[in-house]
């Protein structure tokens, strides 16, 4: 809304003059004027009881409907209601523990043409407060109480009229009304429970990390009326992230954990089905549960589970709750409904905030709008906020997509369980993003063994002093003539200590019943992989009669569909390759593994940068109209049309969108899910999901994911961002079988590695490093009979040599380097020389090398690659290869990944073939 600071300005005959022009003709008057004088207009028409254009008596003789002077009154009113709406947050008593900054609101009235002499006088301005003609006093009490009480509101920047309509009439409303008995008892309830819970545990675990929720305690009722409201509004499923501050609290009075396991953990017992063993910490866990609502709606809880990076759980959530709207409500983003729970100094310093705002309403990633809520300790880990940003507010990322803010007083529980449902309608009316901003504090320390008063000893001065928010909840109620409260809290407090005390004594618990969803009934078929599921792969063959089928479905479109010319000779050249060698190239093989899962019932989901066409212009799953740039999907005919083929093209990133598509693969088994990179180097803006989900998850949480990172790699004279996809990083990562890392040069052998990846009985995520220029290189080609027989070959024999008994060097390889030694290979006719690849990295094939070392025994042996010493796969094959006795070629070790130079690219390529062949 605008501040409309031109109306005092201006000469009361200009107005008048504008006002005659607006009565006769509203479009020939400034926009910003129209406003003001249909507001005006609203106001007395309300009171005269007729629409249009006003008159009260008496009329001034130019027939505006009063005097110039209480014309110019009346708008400074209208302006300062305006004001508030759009300014009232900044001096709102949001702030449970000290006062507010000054941040400049100008909401005097002095600034409005009023003075203390107009506070008697009524004004018809009021009508748009719904409160009739009322004295100025009445007005700007109603404005303090409304948007500078306990709650400040942020809404005005939306640029949708009905949004703002919406929130000014939801919000005016809501916090006029009292809650009733049984919403004050609840509430009340869950204070209770999450007061005494922290105190319980603070007692009996004494020194203990929690990251207790004292100081926060109202998120609890807070997300018991998100919840609630949801649930009540047709919501199925509510999955939540967070990190670790108030996780148990959550875990044990939201989600109905039993304290019996809560306490099972922080006696450090191991849970028996544990991956292996290693596990994670107790305020990293997950947990899923079904909840019922005062009104016996049925709500699924699903809490992600999360490491220490915060914020980093957020898109992960977010494309699991895609994933679950895809498969289970038909894309109805109104059944599932994320909520993010922020920490205040990581929602304004985590980068990935601003990665899922811009995310929230694309087609590939919408979600039906998501909850964020913020436990505001106005504190990071022991940094002021003055020093952790510079925006007035940790949630000011909201406006860029124009979601409303409502920050609370975290103290005044009512207050937020009003904005906590007034956001939960939102979101269930416009699907779109709402942050509720719980301003409170941290009791303790960043953990309970933190001394936070060596940083902040005023702040913590006051908190030392200040009531938690049960207790300022009983104390209001004892004000607001609620007598019993006292009571009633000490009744509520002695049974759930009671209650606490006995299951810790063992006294057994029963977990509230879960009925599992169809997908995680899917899930529990699998199994955990053993060593020898990577023996060999499974047989993952088609039949020629699915090849043929499909083949020809995606090599044709509707006929009134004109592909863009270059795009559609590219097609013919792959149907006359089939047609005159029987062979496929690299970009129709893989499309040929996505078009056969989904014939065989499954799903396929693909996003990145350009993924549609592919950056190196080679895979065109989709295509465009040459004439009027409608899309055809290529895969979007496949099967019986229930299973899909979902292809996005991403934003520019890397964390959010990797995150994204972690998180749709953890909620649903039977999806291949895949994510591409540009380069495969920019993969390392992703390398916290990379590293706390894709290499760690099934260890710490038992987690199984099947996500497929396509990372393009290989040197061929890019420079140092465009060459190499950092493979040692991943192999650095690799142990007891976490993920699958491959090197593939053939479009069959892909084909089989992208479906033995829902046909293995257990999910393993999968990197590929995969082909830049090779993606057209003949020797990439594949047979109708590599499809059509066997599965994945984790080592391919050398195809030129005929007789093993003349080999003296067997050059083991991968990737791209194989085609550059073949090369050489070929036109020096070296029989002498074997060139081996090695097409997965891990698990390591050691009995396929064995193989190859017996079948060429006497020869010797060396690993070539082109990536420089310290880094591709040297230093893990010497780590992890001890049954072979081999030496390295490759480039020099380097700190760069490689020149940025075409000439020395060349230069150095060339003597890693010489030395290979030649030593």
């Amino acid at each position: 809304m605008k501040d409309f600071s031109f109306v005092t300005n201006s000469h009361p005959a200009y107005i008048e003059s504008l006002y005659q022009d607006f009565t006769k003709d509203p479009q020939s008057v400034d926009p910003e004027w129209v406003k003001f004088f249909e507001g005006f207009d609203f106001a007395v028409s309300q009171v005269n009881g007729k629409a249009g254009p006003a008159t009260v008596a008496p009329a001034s003789s130019n027939g505006l409907p009063v005097s110039n002077e209480q014309l110019v009154k009346e708008l400074g009113v209208y302006r300062l209601i305006h004001a508030y709406r759009k300014r009232g947050h900044l001096v709102a008593k949001t702030n449970p523990i000290r006062e507010r900054k000054d941040r400049h609101a100008n909401l005097d009235i002095s600034f409005f043409g009023l003075s203390d002499a107009d506070l008697k006088t009524e004004f018809y301005a009021a009508q748009v407060l719904g409160l009739g003609k009322v004295s100025l006093e009445k007005i700007v009490a109603f404005l303090q109480k409304i948007y500078a009480g306990a709650v400040g509101l942020e809404f005005t920047y939306i640029n949708d009229a009905k949004k703002t309509e919406w929130l000014q009439q939801a919000f005016e409303t809501a916090m006029q009304k009292p809650l009733s008995v049984p919403q004050k008892r609840r509430i009340l309830q869950k204070l209770n429970q999450g007061v005494i819970f922290e105190k319980f545990l603070h007692t009996k675990y004494i020194g203990q990390k929690r990251f207790g929720l004292e100081g926060g305690e109202s998120t609890i009722p807070s997300l018991d009326a998100m919840i609630n409201i949801a649930g009540d509004d047709g919501v199925q499923e509510v999955v939540i992230g967070m990190a670790h501050r108030g996780r148990l609290n959550v875990l044990a009075n939201i989600m109905g954990k039993t304290y019996e396991q809560i306490f099972s953990e922080f006696e450090g017992k191991v849970i028996p089905d544990s991956t292996m063993g290693s596990g994670d910490v107790k305020y990293h866990l997950g947990f899923r549960a079904e909840h019922t609502t005062p009104g016996g709606k049925k709500v699924n809880l699903q809490l992600a589970p999360n490491p220490s990076h915060l914020e980093a759980v957020d898109p992960v959530v977010l494309g699991f709750a895609r994933s679950k709207s895809d498969v289970i409500y038909n894309s109805d983003y109104d059944k599932v409904m994320p909520i993010l729970i922020h920490g205040d100094a990581a929602v304004a310093g985590q980068g990935i905030i601003y990665e899922i705002a811009q995310m929230a309403n694309l087609k590939g990633y919408y979600t039906g709008g998501t909850m964020h809520l913020v436990i505001n300790n106005q504190i990071g880990f022991t940094t002021d906020f003055d020093d952790a940003r510079s925006s007035d507010y940790c949630t000011s990322v909201a406006a860029i997509i124009q979601a409303p803010v409502f920050h609370v007083n975290g103290d005044d529980a009512e207050a937020v369980v009003k904005v906590s449902e007034i956001a939960t309608r939102f979101r269930q009316e416009f699907n779109c993003d709402v942050f509720v901003d719980l301003v409170c504090y941290r009791k303790h320390g960043h953990n309970e063994g933190d001394e936070p008063k060596f940083t902040q000893p005023s702040l913590y001065a006051l908190i030392d002093k200040h009531p938690n928010p049960r207790e300022k909840y009983v104390e209001y109620l004892l004000n607001n003539g609620e007598p019993d409260a006292q009571a009633l809290a000490k009744e509520m407090e002695q049974s759930f200590w009671a209650d606490l005390q006995a299951r810790l004594d063992e006294i057994k618990q029963h977990p509230l019943p879960y009925t599992p969803q169809k997908p995680e009934e899917w899930w529990a078929a699998l199994r955990k992989s053993n060593n020898s599921d990577f023996e060999a792969s499974p047989v993952t063959a088609i039949t020629e009669a699915d090849f043929k089928k499909l083949f020809a479905q995606l090599m044709s479109w509707p006929s009134d569909f004109v592909p863009l010319r270059k795009v559609e000779k590219l097609l013919q050249d792959k149907i006359k390759l089939y047609d005159t060698e029987g062979k496929v190239d690299w970009a129709t093989g893989e499309l040929l593994a996505y078009a056969s899962l989904l014939l065989e019932g499954k799903d396929v989901r693909m996003s990145g940068e350009d993924v549609k066409r592919g950056t190196f212009s080679h895979r065109h799953a989709v295509l465009f109209d040459e004439n009027t740039n409608a899309t055809y999907n290529r895969l979007g005919n496949i099967g019986n049309g229930t299973n899909k083929f979902r292809i996005y093209n991403s934003l520019l990133s890397e964390f959010g969108v990797m995150g994204f598509e972690y998180g749709y693969a953890m909620a649903n088994p039977n999806s291949l899910v895949l994510w591409e990179a540009q380069y495969g180097d920019f993969a390392n803006g992703a390398q916290t999901v990379i590293d706390q989900y894709i290499t760690s998850a099934e260890q710490k949480w038992g987690t199984q994911n099947g996500l497929v990172l396509l990372l393009p790699h290989g040197y061929e004279g890019g420079g140092p961002d465009h060459s190499n996809a950092r493979p040692e990083r991943f192999l650095q990562a690799c142990a007891e079988d976490n993920i699958i890392v491959t090197n593939i040069t053939t479009a069959a052998n892909f084909f089989h590695a992208l479906r033995r990846q829902l046909t293995w009985p257990f999910r393993k995520p999968l990197v590929n490093f995969s082909p830049k220029a090779n993606l057209r290189h003949a020797g990439s080609y594949s047979t109708i009979q590599e499809f059509t027989t066997g599965g994945f070959q984790e080592v391919l024999d050398d195809p030129f040599i005929t007789d093993a008994g003349t080999v003296k060097k067997v050059l083991l390889c991968s990737g791209k380097m194989y085609f550059d030694l073949s090369e050489k290979q070929v036109k020096d006719n070296r029989k002498d020389v074997a060139i081996v690849r090695l097409e997965q990295l891990f698990p390591l094939p050691v009995k396929q090398l064995e193989a190859i070392q017996q079948k060429y025994k006497g020869a010797t042996c060396f690993w070539v690659q082109e990536e420089p010493l310290n880094m591709g796969a040297a230093a893990f094959l010497q780590m992890n290869l001890k049954q072979l006795n081999y030496g390295v070629i490759s480039r020099n070790p380097s700190a760069a990944t490689a020149t940025g130079y075409g000439k020395v690219h060349t230069r150095e390529q060339l003597e890693i073939i010489e030395t290979a062949f030649n030593i």
